[in-house]
């Protein structure tokens, strides 16, 4: 039977060694790579993405010396005993039939620690560090220290290795006047300042042998001012690969660069069209990536002859198995990766160990296990939100007999809310996914179904899992009975039409998503590419270096003039995830948004919504008022059901109900699925 996926499925021929398909599982920084008492957890989760078919897989950065760690004490390879400690992850991969690379990521000035160090005396507008101006003896240093580690990687059992080159750190730094102000061999001309990559490849690949994979990561739109040009990124591409380099994979944006690059707002396949300019100059595959995470997007790019391979990091966090459903016809049971960045990346800027909120499986495989139960329960689900689903499926996958209640006429609670909000479209695929789960899983679905404890008491079951969701705070403003006032989800749903002058009441995650959709003119620029670029001051690098647009930003006027109020006197938006938040601020500044923090409500009648702030009174004359002051939980059943002898459960925003927090409620749900 032929390929659904031909290209993408395809083998691809290096010469020495040869890989299965075109997918490679891009590198991902989990926290489990800092510490080798982890490394067993390491194992597991690169040893299951290998029986899910990944065709190469790319470890999280380790850095080759103490002066290029992210932060103190994470991660690095430089000694033959540290080799030997990644063995238990290499023989691992090995033994499910995969290839894994070891990735190589000197951080530059990005490193969190006091011995940075960069090619000039240029503090990072991350960081707190001014980093330490390399000697050309220092240079030196760290060239070696490179391909030491690549040798050390080789010892360790990897397949290869990847040399960071992009995104801002420590090699990227030595390419741009921007962080390069040298004038010996290392700085002054592009010849001269992109001669540290090309030592760093050649001599690695003279230390490793000719049968090792080296992958040079290469920025090919660095997304700040005076970042490279088109010629400038081509000509590097070109040394690299005399250098030795057995592919090019692309890095976008530099990571102070103020343009999303991997949230999910930014359109599907985004930056394939870069590598399509690149791999015409090459000899060498060039892999693609960023928001590439279905398997037909995938085998378009490359059907079009975009690139000779696909990187996908994030979507291999959210479905392990992707590949093998690919192959086995089975797309639609693809956890699909939402790039909501909130368990992953947003861990990894919190120091906490990453994981992915449609899959909390994720970096957590030897310890949450879905196994079969040892006695078959009879379990109703009340709810068909994100928790009730999660909880619903990983029962019935354990053996149970579930049945899941819901009174609305269509899955997803929150989340069909959430997927109208222009930027998080991709919420659809969640529910997509699990409405495919049911399928498999066998669970009995009741929607349309009003639940009562009578309703439940009769059913005779086993366990009630209560996943009910929230009710919206009242706010208790004078006067918000009023016609001009409506709910969060009468506005999301355009269920109360919306006028031209609008105040939103409350400024956390809901305000923000309410205000994004509100003032949208027009279609969403995420599921448009030219109008994401404008938007955002992107170009082709060959116009302007570093691809940011002479003409900045140029967004669309807004649809509604709005304001976005909230009781705390606290940044609006602070309690946002920390990889997305500004950029959340950032569309609403775009769209001049008013945002006002420490308001007192005084009142809501016909001239509009009456405030005070600090001092001063004001009357803001709007035409709608949209509450979105909070959720409390709705869990009206818990009690009367457990008075009535029934063994209960709370999970979800029916459990804890500030803010919405899909992440906590799936993992919950998850985590009581696996001990019922």
């Amino acid at each position: 039977m032929s390929s659904p996926y031909p290209h993408l499925l395809a083998p691809l021929d290096l010469g020495f060694t040869r890989l299965p398909n075109r997918v490679v599982m891009g590198s991902m920084h989990t926290g489990l790579e800092d510490k080798t008492e982890l490394f067993p957890r390491l194992a597991a989760y690169f040893a299951e993405r290998a029986r899910g078919g990944v065709g190469l897989m790319v470890t999280g950065g380790f850095a080759p010396n103490v002066e290029g760690w992210l932060a103190p004490f994470a991660s690095r390879l430089a000694t033959h005993r540290a080799a030997a400690q990644h063995r238990v992850i290499t023989d691992a991969v090995h033994r499910e039939g995969g290839r894994i690379a070891l990735q190589i990521l000197h951080a530059g000035r990005y490193g969190y620690h006091p011995l940075s160090v960069a090619p000039s005396r240029i503090k990072s507008p991350i960081t707190p560090f001014t980093p330490r101006e390399l000697s050309a003896a220092g240079v030196e240093r760290q060239i070696r220290a490179f391909v030491r580690c690549a040798t050390l990687a080789r010892e360790a059992g990897y397949d290869g290795v990847e040399v960071m080159g992009s995104e801002g750190y420590f090699i990227n730094e030595f390419l741009l006047t921007h962080t390069n102000r040298r004038t010996d061999r290392w700085g002054g001309a592009f010849d001269a300042r992109m001669q540290l990559p090309v030592e760093i490849v050649a001599r690695m690949r003279e230390a490793v042998g000719r049968d090792f994979i080296i992958i040079y990561r290469l920025s090919l739109l660095d997304l700040i001012p005076d970042g490279q040009s088109w010629s400038e990124v081509v000509t590097l591409a070109k040394a690299v690969e005399s250098a030795g380099a057995t592919l090019i994979n692309s890095g976008i944006g530099w990571h102070e660069a103020r343009v999303p690059t991997i949230a999910t707002s930014v359109p599907r396949g985004a930056f394939a069209w870069l590598t399509r300019k690149l791999r015409g100059e090459l000899q060498i595959p060039v892999c693609t990536s960023n928001r590439i995470n279905t398997p037909e997007l995938a085998e378009s790019i490359l059907a079009a002859g975009d690139a000779d391979l696909v990187s996908m990091a994030r979507p291999l966090l959210a479905d392990p198995h992707f590949v093998a459903k690919a192959a086995s016809g089975r797309a639609a049971s693809i956890n699909t990766c939402i790039a909501c960045n909130q368990a992953c990346l947003d861990h990894t800027f919190s120091k906490t160990l990453a994981s992915c909120l449609v899959n909390p499986l994720a970096c957590h495989e030897t310890e949450i296990r879905v196994l079969p139960a040892p006695q078959r329960k009879h379990i109703a689900v009340v709810g068909a939100g994100p928790a009730g689903l999660a909880a619903a499926t990983v029962l019935a996958e354990r053996g149970h007999a579930v049945r899941l209640f819901d009174a609305a006429d269509t899955l997803g609670g929150q989340f069909n809310l959430a997927r109208r909000i222009p930027g998080k479209e991709e919420f659809s695929e969640t529910l997509r996914y699990f409405a495919e789960r049911l399928r498999e899983t066998g669970v009995e679905l009741s929607l349309s179904t009003p639940v009562t404890t009578e309703l439940l008491r009769q059913g005779g079951y086993d366990e009630v899992v209560l996943a009910t969701g929230v009710n919206a705070r009242d706010p208790r403003i004078p006067g918000q009975q009023h016609p001009k006032v409506m709910t969060y989800i009468e506005a999301i749903t355009g269920a109360r039409p919306v006028g031209p002058r609008v105040a939103i009441i409350g400024a956390g995650g809901i305000g923000f998503d309410v205000a994004t959709l509100l003032t949208q003119q027009g279609s969403s620029s995420s599921l448009d590419r030219e109008a994401w670029m404008r938007e955002w001051g992107v170009t082709d690098p060959a116009v302007a270096r570093g691809g940011v647009s002479p003409a900045g930003p140029q967004p669309e006027p807004p649809a509604r003039s709005v304001y976005l109020l909230q009781r705390k006197v606290s940044k609006p938006g602070a309690g946002l995830g920390k990889t997305t938040g500004w950029i959340h601020r950032s569309v609403l500044k775009m769209r001049r948004v008013q945002m006002l923090s420490g308001v007192e409500y005084l009142g809501i009648d016909d001239a509009g919504l009456r405030i005070r702030q600090g001092d001063a009174s004001r009357l803001l004359e709007v035409d709608s008022i949209v509450l979105c002051a909070g959720q409390e939980p709705r869990c009206e059943l818990f009690e009367p059901l457990r008075a009535a002898g029934v063994s209960v459960h709370k999970v979800g925003g029916a459990d804890v109900a500030t803010e919405l927090d899909a992440k906590r409620a799936i993992r919950q749900a998850t985590l009581l699925a696996t001990r019922l």
